[in-house]
């Protein structure tokens, strides 16, 4: 019922209070991962190897490296309690090769990782 009321209010006003529907400026997003979730940044890819031969990007594999760059409040257990996470912003970790979920922000490929998916921290 409000929706029709807005709609006919909306129909009725004169052009110059028109409100466009979406915005299409372009706005800046940040993304808060929630419970134990890890947002991280892999490391560039290798395109030359130890002995100085260079490959080509489409054959270099992914890292299993990478720098968090935001992570959740913590994971709550049975009892309610939270449990924050090990893992601190700007921390270099160890990645599994497969895994994790690829989110692309401003041109940027960022992964999502549960705490419990990530295989260790370089000190």
């Amino acid at each position: 019922l409000d929706f029709w009321r807005v709609l006919s209010l909306h129909n009725s006003s004169s052009s110059s209070h028109h409100l466009p529907m979406f915005r299409t400026v372009k706005l800046c997003r940040a993304l808060a991962p929630l419970g134990d979730r890890i947002l991280v940044r892999r490391a560039a890819k290798e395109v030359q190897t130890a002995g100085g031969i260079y490959l080509p990007a489409d054959k270099a594999k992914d890292p299993n490296e990478g720098e968090v760059v935001s992570v959740g409040p913590g994971e709550r257990d049975v009892t309610g309690t939270l449990h924050p996470p090990t893992l601190s912003s700007g921390d270099k970790v160890l990645l599994p090769e497969y895994g994790g979920i690829k989110i692309s922000i401003e041109d940027e490929e960022l992964f999502l990782f549960r705490e419990s998916d990530i295989l260790g921290k370089f000190e």
